[in-house]
């Protein structure tokens, strides 16, 4: 893996890399007896960075179950082993949930061992997870835009968490999930965008049916907060925060 930043782009701008504008994730250890200060560290930072939080052989299974679909469905570039997850020249591919569908591998990983083990500590009582499971094989391009969860699943309840789980290694050059420093600061100059509900103009709004046919994939409002990060970070103020990701970590963030 690389190991100093350079040229990085986000939806094709380049990002400030310097130390004003861009920085590492702060990574914690995971002790059940240091769950207090856990809980404190989510409350201030917003998010917990846990390296090696998840057993590396448990999802590079589940990796190899993603990627022997995808190539399966036509979309890795078979001049390479299927696990090295090179996508096709023409793929044009972001956001499939069908990935996770009757995965077994996967929900082991997601929904059962070191992370639900985490989650119960973390909350000090039983928890529950979605159902669905926001599964991105993004090819290589603009990845997604800058956004919040709450949109798309806060429906029911805004106290929910989110766990981002990288299904093998990724670099600076691949590109992982990218923080905005002290954001939560700005929830309530962000309300308007948090009370909004993806479903109400999607499913439930003028292009339900075309949705549903998947002859369109989002009504009026698709869920991002800007298509541009680096007049966000701008506009916000504090960095932009990721680092090299390796299969085993776990970035958990409120939403």
């Amino acid at each position: 893996m690389a190991t100093t930043p350079h040229n990085l782009k986000a939806q094709g701008l380049p990002v400030d890399i310097s130390p004003q504008a861009f920085g590492r994730l702060a990574a914690s250890t995971y002790d059940f007896t240091e769950v207090v200060s856990l809980r404190e560290r989510m409350t201030e930072e917003g998010y917990l960075y846990l390296p090696g939080l998840l057993d590396r052989e448990a999802v590079l299974r589940a990796r190899r179950a993603v990627t022997d679909r995808l190539s399966a469905a036509g979309h890795l570039d078979p001049a390479f082993p299927p696990l090295e997850a090179v996508a096709r020249a023409d793929a044009n591919i972001s956001f499939l949930p069908e990935m996770a569908q009757d995965n077994a591998e996967l929900a082991d990983v997601l929904y059962a061992g070191p992370m639900m083990d985490f989650f119960r500590h973390f909350f000090g009582g039983p928890v529950r997870h979605y159902d669905f499971t926001w599964f991105r094989a993004v090819a290589p391009g603009l990845g997604a835009p800058p956004h919040c969860d709450v949109p798309y699943m806060g429906r029911g309840t805004h106290n929910l968490y989110t766990a981002w789980t990288p299904v093998g290694d990724v670099d600076f050059v691949q590109g992982g999930l990218m923080v905005l420093e002290n954001s939560l600061q700005h929830a309530n100059r962000l309300r308007r965008y948090f009370q909004k509900d993806v479903d109400s103009y999607c499913v439930n709004g003028q292009w339900a049916n075309d949705i549903e046919s998947g002859a369109r994939q989002w009504g009026e409002f698709d869920g991002v907060l800007s298509r541009d990060p680096i007049k966000l970070r701008e506009t916000l103020g504090g960095r932009w925060l990721t680092t090299e990701f390796s299969a085993g970590d776990v970035l958990i963030f409120s939403v």
